[in-house]
């Protein structure tokens, strides 16, 4: 029996074709944003002064990796730029999907106190179905939307609810943000009460939580489980991280599975001294071949498994 295709990705640029999508994917990043609450300006990635910087890593990774998407998880309340994006995905040749929903509650922007859930999902099937401001420039995913704790707080579960309705009626799949991988169970359980399947949910930053019988739970009952922070060691080595995956992999879960390194700040870019966007291809990729990883496994990894949870369908193999 023939399958359908796949539905085309929605980018900030236009639709593209998954089928064109030949090299690998990173499903958790940010291009351009402000987390400052420190007022120290390190929690940003600033288009007017880091443009050039990320455009330049993307450009060298297409050329060097054959990087082939972004998923940008940038959403309201941390400094998303829906035009800057478009910049920067002409100038790196790359595409890049856009995102929206609301981070965890020390960023919600102040709808969020007065909406109740379907008031909230409807702002974001709006911007869906719309764009973003007046850019004309149309989300492709609902994320990261964020908690932090073993069990959201009651806002954050308002925020989670709204986007599951949302994803739900849009049919876009929705990433999240666990804060330091934890509480990603409550995530999911939120969500799927909300009717929202599970293969249709990414739960994000569990490289950040040492816990295998979690990831295992959470692929098992058909969520993503994203092992997105590749290369932040100041909150967990990649030895654990290889480990962790590992062992998903070993349980029969690989199809489950997505990597990525969510570049957040400026100093963690490559011409400030950081790891880059690259760090997941340069440093964790080749440690995860000598450990016995192959090709196929490769790219069922970076770019299969994020294709099928962006669109709902399989791609085929390269």
């Amino acid at each position: 029996m023939d399958h359908p295709p796949p539905r085309p990705l929605r980018t900030v640029t236009g639709e593209l074709a998954a089928e064109a999508v030949r090299g690998p994917v990173l499903p958790h990043e940010h291009l351009v944003l402000d987390l400052d609450r420190k007022g120290d300006g390190a929690a940003v990635l600033d288009a007017e002064h880091h443009a050039a910087a990320v455009t330049g890593e993307l450009s060298s990774l297409r050329l060097r990796f054959g990087l082939s998407l972004i998923v940008e998880l940038t959403c309201r309340g941390m400094g998303r730029d829906a035009r800057a994006l478009a910049r920067i995905s002409r100038e790196a040749g790359v595409p890049v999907v856009a995102a929206t929903g609301w981070y965890y509650e020390p960023f919600h922007t102040p709808e969020v106190d007065t909406a109740d859930v379907d008031q909230l999902a409807a702002v974001l099937v709006r911007e869906i179905e719309d764009g973003i401001g007046a850019t004309g420039i149309r989300p492709g995913v609902l994320g990261e939307i964020g908690s932090h704790g073993d069990l959201p707080a009651p806002a954050e579960a308002k925020v989670l609810r709204a986007a599951g309705r949302a994803a739900q009626a849009t049919g876009l799949p929705l990433a999240t943000h666990a804060q330091l991988g934890r509480g990603g169970l409550a995530q999911l359980d939120l969500l799927m009460a909300e009717g929202l399947p599970a293969e249709r949910i990414c739960i994000g930053h569990q490289d950040l939580l040492d816990d295998p019988g979690v990831h295992r739970e959470l692929a098992e009952r058909g969520a993503y489980v994203a092992f997105d922070t590749v290369g932040k060691e100041s909150y967990q080595s990649d030895a654990t991280r290889l480990r962790l995956l590992s062992a998903l992999v070993e349980a029969g879960h690989a199809d489950r599975a997505l990597l990525s390194c969510d570049i957040s700040r400026h100093g963690y870019l490559r011409g400030e001294g950081g790891q880059g966007y690259g760090h997941l291809f340069e440093d964790f990729l080749p440690a995860f071949r000598a450990a016995g990883a192959d090709e196929d496994l490769i790219d069922l990894l970076t770019r299969r498994n994020p294709l099928r949870f962006l669109t709902g369908a399989d791609v085929e193999e390269n």
